[in-house]
């Protein structure tokens, strides 16, 4: 049988993972400290393994094992990895793996047939896909296992929205999972660009050239919990958003949250604010950001301990409507 994680085991395993000994006096040299100008020429090279295009043998493996698993009649949050078999991938998941917790951070995947497929075939998929990675779990109080990310018309200058339903521009930010995945079934017209950045390279940017609010970085932040706290407790939760074990830095940041508190806390100390600016800018330079546009049959994997995303607004009109398969995953 298929298992899940619910909201407080997979934000207890996500931040139990997060340790700080001592501030790093020099900047951090990882595999996941990388800038967009480094990815973008990476991807000039012939064999450059930053993304990976699925062969006619991957997607006929595929085909047949989600034929295989459609046919036990499972709903399709029931089905387990072993319902769902693809002995040509077998391999790619365990480098997988090790690119999201030690590497670069990311993984890009192209040319799953979702535009021949229909929606419930394109969830079945997913899901089990995801399950050969890791562990999902809930991404919201609603409940959701299987997100789907697109704009249902809610008001994206309501400060309670979550951005993910509206085609407004999104900050950057982590999600509370070690992986969110990303399975793009149609994309807008215009805009609706992904950014992602590395939260590594910011930080050894952020300490090069502001050390003081490179140390605020590794201090206590408060962050709105958006009316989604349990009754009686306090509507902000305080964290540190990096977090230093003397080998990997992991951080977990969320410019909108951090910002929103001001609603229950009243103004942000000017030294929050001034980080919380610093880093957006870096995080924003092009040098720094690597930025995709997704095709329908993209699959996008983010360690949300070493990466920061965001999206730019986006517009609809002939295509009809941006659609997203979302995950969250504990490895």
């Amino acid at each position: 049988m298929s298992t899940h994680l619910s909201s407080r085991e997979q934000a207890k395993r996500y931040f139990g993972l997060r340790k700080h000994v001592a501030f790093p006096s020099a900047p951090i040299k990882t595999p996941a400290a990388w800038t967009g100008a480094e990815i973008r020429a990476a991807l000039t090279q012939p064999n450059q393994d930053i993304v990976y295009q699925l062969t006619p043998e991957d997607i006929d493996d595929i085909e047949h094992a989600l034929d295989q698993a459609m046919s036990t009649g499972k709903e399709v949050l029931l089905l387990a990895a072993s319902d769902f078999l693809i002995p040509k991938l077998s391999d790619r998941f365990p480098r997988w793996r090790e690119a999201l917790g030690v590497g670069r951070g990311f993984v890009l995947i192209k040319g799953v047939p979702v535009e021949r497929w229909g929606v419930r075939r394109a969830e079945t998929f997913f899901w089990c896909f995801g399950q050969h990675l890791g562990v999902p779990g809930l991404q919201n109080p609603q409940g959701d296992l299987l997100g789907h990310v697109t704009d249902t018309g809610d008001a994206a200058n309501d400060p309670m929205v979550r951005l993910y339903r509206t085609a407004a521009n999104i900050n950057y930010h982590c999600d509370g999972a070690d992986v969110v995945g990303l399975l793009c079934l149609r994309t807008a017209d215009r805009g609706g660009a992904s950014r992602i950045a590395s939260s590594v390279t910011v930080f050894n940017e952020l300490l090069r050239t502001e050390p003081n609010l490179a140390r605020r970085l590794c201090a206590d932040i408060r962050m709105d919990r958006r009316n989604e706290e349990p009754p009686g407790e306090l509507p902000w939760s305080v964290l540190q958003p990096a977090c230093f074990d003397g080998t990997q830095l992991r951080t977990f940041y969320h410019s909108d949250y951090f910002r929103s508190v001001v609603r229950h806390v009243g103004a942000l100390p000017a030294d929050e604010q001034a980080l919380l600016d610093c880093y957006e800018e870096i995080a924003e330079r092009e040098d720094m950001r690597f930025e995709m546009q997704f095709e329908p049959g993209d699959i996008q994997l983010l360690s949300n301990h070493t990466i920061v995303h965001a999206r730019t607004a986006y517009e609809e009109r002939e295509r009809g409507k941006r659609h997203l398969l979302r995950l969250w995953l504990s490895l």
